[in-house]
């Protein structure tokens, strides 16, 4: 197994927006332990199932940025983007839709781990920015949204 800085990084910045307190990887030549501090380890406690919706916690996210056209809703995380919470459900939003601060509007699926994504304004869904099942990077902005 090799891993270029890049796939490093990726893998760190993952980890570090999940709940995950300790992660190993070996092979035959190599073998990576990334395990993360005691204070972190309380303020984000362990998930014990391997797959789940996981709140969004204190840790500090990106803030909502102002754009031309409203208000963008930030990815918080590196992962994938889901506008449902399955294949064969309804998406959380669509365009125009009026949404309310705390409402779920997508899921960043991050190393088999559903985090859902919460709108942190009032207001109406103006425009879809990533298509489902798209990747998504830290601070990518996924949807715009005018405030009310």
């Amino acid at each position: 197994m090799q891993f270029d800085l890049n796939q490093l990084r990726e893998l760190l910045a993952i980890v570090d927006q999940t709940d995950i307190a300790e992660l190993t990887l070996k092979s035959s030549d190599f073998e990576l332990t990334i395990r993360k501090s005691d204070q972190a380890k309380e303020a984000a406690p362990l998930s014990t199932q391997p797959v789940a919706i996981i709140p969004p916690s204190s840790r500090s996210e990106p803030a909502p940025s102002v754009a031309k056209k409203g208000i963008e809703v930030i990815s918080p995380m590196v992962g994938t983007f889901y506008r449902s919470s399955s294949p064969d459900e309804a998406p959380f939003v669509e365009v125009d839709d009026t949404i309310s601060r705390g409402q779920v509007v997508c899921i960043i699926e991050a190393m088999k781990l559903m985090n859902e994504v919460e709108a942190e304004v009032d207001g109406r869904v103006i425009e879809i920015l990533v298509e489902n099942g798209e990747p998504v990077e830290y601070g990518q902005p996924l949807m715009r949204v005018s405030s009310s």
